[in-house]
């Protein structure tokens, strides 16, 4: 029907399911807590439109029933899709990860920027693990998970890159201020930058509920302008001094652009990142390498070209550019494992097959060692064609084999010979990283 000829009912319950069409997208890829001001917002506007939708009058119409009841479902729904996101198992994971790296900060860092000793590197290895769990959370794929994830690593990161950068500063700074006037102004600016240093750290984190952006940005720009106000001119090493102290302001007020830029950017979706897209090119022409030999009726006429092509897209990986992003580390870390294990296998079946060749005594347990990379390089061909989860009977079935290799491993006894002790260790070696790109291939993870 046309708008003119429609019921005034039909018509209201269409302007507030506009309404709520435009806020659709807010809601889906909400990423906050329940207790954000954003959440409440939403919040609040979608139940006031449930109750615009409840106060139509339907007249007893069963069509303006249907429509009304049509208008509360679909609002209906958005509310629990934001209280899910709020909610979200790994939401929550993510936000007690976070509540983790807010005590190492108050105990570590805070304390450093009030006077107290130096960061430690407990501190250092505390936040590196607190990356790493981050990178592991798993998101799905879905949207709300990616942003929150992202915007905890980000400011993590921040924070890292920040206490870096300060740890390098030259020992030679400030300079004396007998050599010019300016430089008095320039060291009590400088003191001043490294004091909000570590407010800008206890913002980020959010352990400093007194300060805000805006004006940590204020102070940040008048420090500038004070800069830019002294005259330098014809005193390089002053004037070089300066321009230190300003890149030091420009980079704090680049951090602080960091909220912002990551609800602005689609920079969460990794999906079309050009480091991601390029490890994902090298992944598929591994996959296709790992078919051709494990569908081979003779294998062995492409161990050397597959091998050649393997080390090359090693090589590919090693230029992939990270971008300071954990999670293009670990996809990338991930991607060289893959590879790296299929060369291994390659090496592995042309070992077996030399040895056969080679029709010579030898040690019992050398002999025992043998037969257990034997029984590996089978296992290894299932698991590099395993693509399931941890639930799957196949990888119970893969994971007790490889625990029986492992066993008989431990029951060869060397007899004290070196030769024997060696291969020994290597296959052990061998078997526990093939039972750790099982795990690895098992556990879901995606960027």
């Amino acid at each position: 029907m046309e708008m003119g000829n429609q019921h005034p009912s039909i018509s209201r319950l269409q302007e507030i399911q506009k309404e709520v069409k435009s806020i659709e997208q807010q809601v889906l890829g909400f990423s906050g807590l329940s207790d954000d001001k954003n959440y409440k917002k939403l919040e609040r506007i979608l139940t006031k439109q449930l109750f615009e939708i409840d106060s139509v009058d339907t007249e007893g119409k069963g069509d303006i029933q249907q429509a009304r009841k049509r208008a509360a479902q679909e609002t209906e729904r958005l509310l629990k899709e934001l209280e899910q996101n709020a909610n979200h198992p790994h939401r929550l994971e993510i936000q007690n990860i976070f509540q983790e790296a807010q005590a190492l900060v108050k105990e570590k860092v805070v304390p450093f920027y009030s006077g107290g000793n130096c960061v430690t590197d407990e501190f250092e290895e505390g936040i590196q693990d607190v990356i790493l769990r981050l990178t592991h959370v798993k998101t799905g794929g879905k949207v709300s998970l990616r942003k929150a994830r992202y915007h905890t690593l980000t400011k993590i990161c921040a924070v890292q890159e920040i206490i870096e950068n300060c740890m390098k500063k030259q020992p030679s700074l400030p300079l004396s201020e007998d050599a010019h006037p300016s430089v008095a102004k320039i060291n009590s600016v400088m003191c001043e930058v490294n004091k909000t240093r570590g407010t800008l750290i206890a913002l980020l984190m959010g352990v400093n509920s007194k300060e805000t952006c805006r004006h940590l940005s204020c102070v940040l720009s008048g420090l500038m302008a004070d800069l830019d106000a002294l005259d330098v001119c014809g005193h390089t090493e002053i004037r070089n001094y300066r321009k230190e102290v300003v890149e030091d302001i420009n980079q704090l007020l680049r951090y602080l652009d960091l909220e912002e830029e990551a609800d602005t950017t689609y920079a969460f979706d990794l999906g079309q990142n050009h480091s991601i897209l390029k490890i994902e090119k090298v992944l598929k022409r591994m996959r296709e390498i790992k078919t051709e030999l494990l569908q081979a009726q003779n294998p062995s006429e492409l161990y050397l070209s597959a091998k050649t092509e393997l080390q090359g897209l090693i090589g590919q990986l090693d230029e992939v550019s990270l971008e300071k992003n954990p999670c293009i580390r670990e996809a990338r870390r991930r991607a060289v494992i893959e590879v790296q294990t299929l060369i291994t296998y390659i090496d592995l079946k042309e070992a077996l097959e030399k040895r056969k060749l080679l029709a010579c005594e030898e040690h019992p347990s050398h002999r025992a060692v043998w037969d257990v990379l034997g029984n590996l390089s089978e296992i290894q061909g299932e698991v590099l064609s395993f693509d399931g989860n941890r639930t799957d009977k196949n990888y119970i079935r893969l994971e007790e084999l490889l625990t029986k290799q492992l066993l008989a491993l431990d029951a060869v006894d060397p007899q004290g010979e070196e030769k024997c002790k060696a291969a020994r260790k290597q296959a052990v070696k061998l078997a526990q990283n093939i039972l750790s790109y099982l795990d690895l291939k098992s556990d879901e993870w995606e960027y």
